[in-house]
């Protein structure tokens, strides 16, 4: 039997475009015209054929580009450049609602959020562009190694979810998601009452003995201030493939290794179109900022409690980008259910869904059940 891995597929033409006239981003290799592939944690191309390699050269001014970002008025009244927008065919997942990015010439999937058969759009999808990404660092490999681990620590989960983690043929897929990143200039008024609290000494009777205790009480006095925050760069998720509440906890991401928007870091890996269209994802942004400019008013109050009544913000030089984060992902179906295990492809951070094994829990029970009537057994014959 050849040891020789299987014969590349044709080369396609760099630039070629689709049948309805979008650019399809082909990256072939130039000794075999395999497509090559973005090797995560490395600035270069590989060829999984023959082993070529080719760097992904930076561009001048980089940082600055990977920063830009666009008037969120502009952009919401539709006055964007047309640099700012594309077009790309993305296929619909009728089960979960995701947007996944396609090559052109492929026909049926399955969709990388709930592992639903699905089948690729005709059409394409006309979106404001992405300004910058963050390039995947850790490999598959690393990433089902972290998810292994985190999977072996779950109690009370089916024995087949543990075979599904120690299986080296159980498959992550790489996909880039969309992201809103929104910056904005505040100026906050508020209301509210400051609580000092002070202590009152009490007489009190208890079972026929009278005894003394210190009662702890909140003087309230009415206050009014401003407060004042530069947010920078505040993350909403721009789709609902993904539950917020594990999604928010793969943070934070380390922004600082933001790239300019390449296709080359695309190459071998997906990237989900943003269903959260723009003035939904500033609404959210919005709500997290008042989360924060709320703790600004506490700790501007002061004292032992603080009770907020009004609230007035200012918003000023809304910007916002169209940003990619790497995630590896797996979808486990037990029972006819599909549960989502994500890995942070920059730090290898681990969140997801998980089964529980009825049997398992029902066994603990038993074992609690059997060990508190032998030790009251036990008690009983030692008396």
């Amino acid at each position: 039997m050849s040891d020789l891995p299987p014969a590349p597929p044709p080369a396609p033409e760099a630039g070629e475009s689709g049948s309805n006239g979008e650019h399809r981003h082909e990256f072939p290799c130039a000794q075999c015209g395999a497509q090559l592939r973005y090797s995560p944690g490395q600035r270069r191309l590989t060829c999984q054929y023959c082993g070529f390699e080719q760097d992904i050269p930076h561009t001048e001014a980089e940082r600055d580009t990977a920063l830009e970002t666009h008037d969120l008025r502009e952009a919401l009244a539709n006055h964007l450049p047309p640099e700012a927008i594309e077009e790309t065919r993305v296929l619909s997942c009728t089960n979960c609602g995701a947007q996944v990015e396609f090559d052109p010439a492929q026909h049926a999937a399955e969709c990388p959020f709930c592992g639903s058969p699905v089948v690729t759009d005709t059409g394409t999808h006309r979106h404001i562009k992405p300004a910058a990404l963050l390039p995947f660092k850790i490999t598959e490999r690393q990433a089902h190694d972290a998810m292994r681990g985190w999977l072996g620590r779950l109690w009370f989960a089916p024995s087949k979810l543990k075979d599904y983690a120690r299986s080296d043929g159980s498959r992550l897929d790489g996909l880039y998601v969309p992201y809103w990143a929104f910056d904005s200039d505040t100026r906050t008024r508020y209301t509210g009452e400051r609580g000092d609290a002070y202590y009152e000494t009490r007489t009190v009777t208890r079972n026929g003995k009278t005894e003394t205790e210190r009662v702890r009480k909140i003087r309230w006095h009415r206050v009014s201030g401003r407060v004042a925050r530069k947010f920078a760069d505040v993350l909403i998720m721009a789709s609902q493939s993904l539950p917020r509440k594990y999604v928010r906890a793969l943070e934070p991401w380390m922004l600082g290794e933001l790239a300019p928007y390449d296709p080359q870091f695309l190459s071998g890996f997906r990237a989900e179109g943003y269903t959260v269209q723009l003035p939904e994802g500033h609404t959210m942004a919005v709500e997290r900022m008042d989360e924060v400019i709320r703790q600004d008013i506490r700790r501007d109050i002061g004292g032992d409690e603080q009770r907020i009544h009004s609230v007035d913000t200012d918003h000023d030089d809304e910007r916002f980008k169209h940003l990619l984060l790497p995630l590896w992902m797996a979808a486990y179906r037990y029972q006819g259910k599909t549960y989502r295990f994500v890995v942070n492809g920059q730090t290898g951070k681990v969140q997801g869904e998980r089964p529980w094994s009825a049997w398992k829990i029902a066994g603990a029970v038993l074992v609690v059940v059997l060990l508190g009537a032998a030790y009251v057994y036990f008690s009983q014959v030692a008396k």
